[in-house]
């Protein structure tokens, strides 16, 4: 057994984590603390003008405008702005409409306090960029970083100052829609795309009027959902909680995120609107959180049928919990006034949540001046820049990941005759995907479109459609209720197959453009069967039978189980929902013009049984070694172990080769660095990126420990024949761990160190932590 070695100050914060202790060392400024002064002062002042009515106004966040994210729409807005019964509104966006609102807010209400305003800004606002499932498979901070940034620019010059994103939730398992808005299911890399997205919304300044406040979600563990449907109950040891997945919320909440939305899922049975020790005790007082909580839609209502009791009950329990803004359900609004004259709750705890929100608005300059977001010359200067277009193609196409290319299938040739074929190859809707807000996807780039846009006049397209995206008629209604936009053909499956076949006969190279559509993913959105739907796997069957070779061009927002597809395409490429330039950023990659450098970032399994299934699994005490008739170990009778694609995995045009990992020393005391050093090289004929990817396994520990966990990973880009040494830096920092006890901690010991080119390519070194 290892003895635990743990600092003074680690037993001084509890569950906090290292990077919160560097945060809480550095110095601060008198410029800081001055600003805080003033702003604690001009907030005292406000709250004292104002009655218990007007404080609980401001804990209202009203739905108003152009969509709508659930059943409930708020009521009589304009009396109720007028009054101050609301303190932000969201689905409301353009300068115009923006100001409308706010002129009635600061005008029209005894106290004129402003107007936040918020929206569903997930991948972009009006440029719309890969999904955020897509852009983490980009493994580039500095593209996921810029897609925020961009997205900032837009939506600030657009009228609104707070976006509902980063969505940080660690996932496992493909059958839930929502895999799609997060970075998949790696802690490290999880929590350093978390940053980056806080990093492009905010800025450094929120008072600057390009800058948006961020809203850190689902907080927490709503990626956990059993059985992978949505809004279902999460239960996980606190173990895996504090090590697996609290590390990427915390991480925004470092880089200074201002704002955090509460999940809908319970945590150790209590809903995470309702939960106390999540909001406050965890959120406030462990990790130093100083920003805004609102709720997601009609959260604290939902407590309800959660069984927590009335609704004034739940507002009442909610508020204590630590939650700031009610988003459209008025649970506050209706009740929170008795329950203060019931002394339910103390006016305190309401004017605590007040404060909350007026400090938002006051970081956000809004008080200086109320109309700072609802400049139109800045909207039609800001919007759709073609800069902006420039880099959502460039961006997404840092997003594919070559899944497989046999016989240098890919690239194609700009000659000859190409048979498109697939339900997703004309589309402009999906391009953009889900939770694609303000975006306009009849600006979107088809496939098509971006293959004539980059092969040019000498390529020959022979398209048919081939299949429909879904046959089921409760599915295609369910889909089309909600935004799901499916053209379906009314012709038989066999006369699309049968067309589809005879263009692929009189062509040079299949192009099968197949996979979900854009409605098949995101909330409210899970799917039990995660195989292609419909019969577009009886397509590619008929396809392949013609002998063409056949590229699979795959579209989705999720891991899906491809066996056959696998097994049998010539070539696969998965380009998520890849935005309004997706087709063009396609076409790119299928011609060569660019070389796909995307790894997964989600664990693609062989069959939906295998699911949840994710690399950094700890062993069992009967781990399967692939022995056949080795039959009491942790295995299937009917299938393998074995994804189907894993963690990291994505190839290139070219190839590249790894040395085996060099360590600077082989035994470590805990205040000195390792070194760990490879030497890659292109070995193939194609200048090419590789994303150098670093692995640790603690060996023996005081509690079971994953078979491997990322810590490090380098994008490096080599010429053809070039080689380069990618040096890591490890520390006990990067070793440390919850224990049973929750402390965070390193064990002295033996530790593995794998380098590769993706979970599972990997090639080892050991090392000793000394004591």
């Amino acid at each position: 057994m290892k003895r635990i070695i743990k600092t003074a100050l680690i037993m001084s914060i509890g569950f906090m984590g290292t990077q919160a202790v560097a945060q809480q060392q550095k110095p601060v400024t008198t410029s800081a603390v001055s600003t805080d002064q003033k702003m604690n002062k001009f907030v005292d002042d406000l709250i004292a003008k104002m009655t218990l009515e007007e404080k609980i106004g401001q804990l209202n966040l009203a739905a108003v405008g152009f969509d709508v994210t659930g059943p409930i729409v708020s009521e009589n807005v304009d009396e109720k702005i007028q009054k101050g019964y609301i303190g932000g509104v969201f689905n409301t966006f353009t300068p115009s409409a923006a100001r409308k609102l706010q002129q009635m807010a600061v005008k029209r209400t005894r106290l004129g306090i402003p107007l936040l305003f918020g929206y569903d800004v997930i991948h972009g606002h009006k440029t719309i960029f890969p999904i955020p499932l897509g852009l983490a498979s980009s493994w580039d901070l500095a593209a996921v970083e810029r897609s925020a940034r961009i997205a900032a620019e837009e939506a600030s010059a657009d009228g609104l100052n707070w976006v509902f994103s980063p969505m940080v939730d660690i996932a496992r398992d493909p059958r839930w829609g929502r895999v799609a808005e997060g970075a998949g299911e790696d802690t490290y890399l999880g929590s350093q795309i978390a940053r980056a997205m806080v990093r492009g919304y905010q800025g450094n300044d929120l008072t600057k009027e390009n800058t948006v406040m961020a809203c850190v979600k689902h907080f927490a563990l709503y990626g956990g959902a059993e059985a992978g449907r949505d809004y279902n109950t999460v239960d996980m040891s606190m173990n895996r909680m504090f090590n697996e997945y609290l590390p990427p919320y915390k991480a925004a909440v470092d880089a200074g995120a201002a704002s955090v939305m509460t999940s809908f899922n319970d945590i150790n049975g209590v809903p995470a609107t309702a939960n106390r020790w999540l909001m406050t005790e965890l959120l406030r007082e462990k990790w130093g959180f100083k920003g805004m909580v609102a709720t997601d839609y009609t959260a604290i209502n939902e407590l309800v049928p959660h069984g927590l009791g009335t609704e004034a009950e739940v507002g009442e329990l909610a508020l204590k919990a630590g939650v700031d803004m009610d988003m459209v359900g008025e649970v506050f609004l209706n009740n929170l006034q008795q329950s203060v004259k019931d002394g339910k709750v103390s006016e305190a705890e309401v004017d605590a949540a007040c404060r909350r929100v007026l400090e938002a608005k006051y970081k956000l300059g809004l008080f200086q001046d109320p109309y700072r977001y609802t400049n139109e010359k800045r909207a039609k200067k800001n919007i759709m820049k073609p800069e902006y277009l420039e880099a959502t193609r460039d961006i997404a196409r840092k997003t594919m990941v070559l899944l497989k290319n046999d016989k240098q299938t890919l690239p194609l040739k700009k000659t000859g005759s190409i048979a498109l074929i697939g339900p997703l190859a004309t589309s402009q809707r999906d391009m953009i995907g889900n939770w694609s807000g303000a975006g306009d996807w009849k600006q979107a780039v088809s496939v098509e479109q971006g293959i004539r846009n980059v092969a040019g006049k000498d390529i020959k397209i022979n398209y048919a459609k081939g299949a429909n995206i879904a046959d089921d008629q409760q599915m295609i209604e369910r889909l089309n209720a909600h935004g799901g936009n499916l053209e379906i053909d009314s012709r038989s499956s066999e006369d699309m197959i049968a067309e589809a076949v005879k263009v692929a006969q009189n062509s040079d190279v299949i192009v099968a453009v197949v996979g979900e559509s854009q409605g098949m993913t995101g909330e409210a959105s899970s799917r039990a069967d995660i195989t292609l739907p419909g019969k577009q796997q009886d397509l590619l069957k008929a396809l392949k039978k013609t002998g063409k070779p056949m590229v699979i061009v795959l579209m989705s927002g999720r891991p899906l189980a491809l066996n056959w597809e696998a097994e049998n395409a010539d070539a696969m490429l998965e380009t998520w929902f890849a935005g309004t330039e997706a087709g063009n950023a396609i076409a790119d990659v299928l011609f060569g013009d660019y070389n796909p450098s995307g790894k997964l970032t989600m664990t693609f399994p062989q069959v939906v049984g295998q699911v949840p299934i994710y690399y950094n699994h700890k062993n069992t005490g009967r781990p399967y070694g692939g022995e056949l008739l080795d039959k009491y170990k942790s295995r299937y009778l009917d299938v393998s172990n074995e994804p189907l694609f894993p963690f990291g995995y994505g190839l290139s045009y070219t190839t590249f080769s790894y040395s085996r990992p060099e360590l600077s020393k082989n035994t470590v005391n805990p205040n000195e660095t390792l070194e760990v050093r490879v030497n890659v090289k292109n070995t193939g004929n194609y200048d090419g990126e590789e994303v150098v990817q670093l692995y640790v396994q603690d060996v023996i520990a005081s509690v079971t420990r994953p078979v491997k966990e990322l810590k490090g990973f380098q994008k490096i880009s080599l010429k053809k024949g070039e080689s380069k040494t990618v040096t890591f830096t490890l520390t006990a920092e990067d070793l440390k761990f919850y224990n049973k006890d929750l402390e965070y901690v390193f064990e002295p010991g033996e530790f593995k160190v794998f380098v590769g080119t993706n979970s599972s390519d990997v090639q080892e070194a050991s090392f000793t932590l000394a004591q």
